[in-house]
């Protein structure tokens, strides 16, 4: 029941409320986004929605244009409190997580659930192993398992495990406990960058050449 019905009624009612902050973040920030580099105030991504259905997902643009898609070794992508292609506005916007906050907008569309997987790239369907693909039975969330208790902390793979053993026991005292750790990662401000290592200080350095 709540799986089918309760969730998508959640999501709906939560996302309908917040819609009117929505509007003042991004009238309080476009301006801002705007004259860093006279660029466009939201960035559209192709993601891969439930079923394995592409959709445009919406967040408020944090690079540089034409900033270059920098990977990590495993796939995941390059993120660095030290990140060169992250504008000043766009550094603080992933610090307090409110370049995500359009994505109520696809939860309203019906592409996203406040509370799942978060979405992969449409090349990575390519890239999945085993079971991995199961993660795609459900509607991918703004936040998720592995943002409320490991955010950008571990690895690609080690993540996709998380995302399908919460496709497959979604309940709603699992979403409360997510969310509500979600909070507490956004507001003590946790693990928002990956950690430096070997992989990230090369990449970094490409980024400088």
């Amino acid at each position: 029941m709540y799986r089918k019905y309760i969730k998508r009624f959640l999501d709906i009612f939560l996302c309908s409320i917040a819609t009117p902050l929505l509007f003042i973040i991004i009238i309080v920030v476009s301006p801002v986004i705007y004259y860093v580099d006279k660029g466009p105030i939201f960035y559209n991504a192709a993601r891969l929605g439930k079923n394995g259905k592409i959709f445009k997902m919406f967040k408020l643009r944090s690079m540089y244009i034409n900033a270059p898609d920098i990977r990590l070794e495993d796939g995941s992508t390059y993120n660095a409190e030290d990140d060169p292609r992250v504008t000043p506005i766009g550094r603080f916007l992933r610090k307090t997580s409110l370049d995500e906050a359009p994505q109520i907008i696809n939860v309203l569309l019906g592409n996203m659930s406040i509370i799942g997987p978060r979405p992969d790239l449409p090349e990575h369907m390519k890239l999945y192993e085993f079971n991995e693909s199961e993660k795609l039975r459900v509607r991918p969330g703004i936040t998720g398992y592995n943002q409320a208790y490991y955010r950008n902390t571990i690895e690609w793979r080690e993540r996709l495990q998380h995302d399908v053993y919460y496709a497959h026991n979604i309940t709603f005292l699992l979403d409360a406990k997510i969310f509500i750790h979600t909070a507490f990662m956004v507001l003590t401000r946790r693990n928002v960058f990956v950690r430096p290592d070997a992989s990230s200080k090369k990449n970094r350095a490409q980024l400088l050449l």
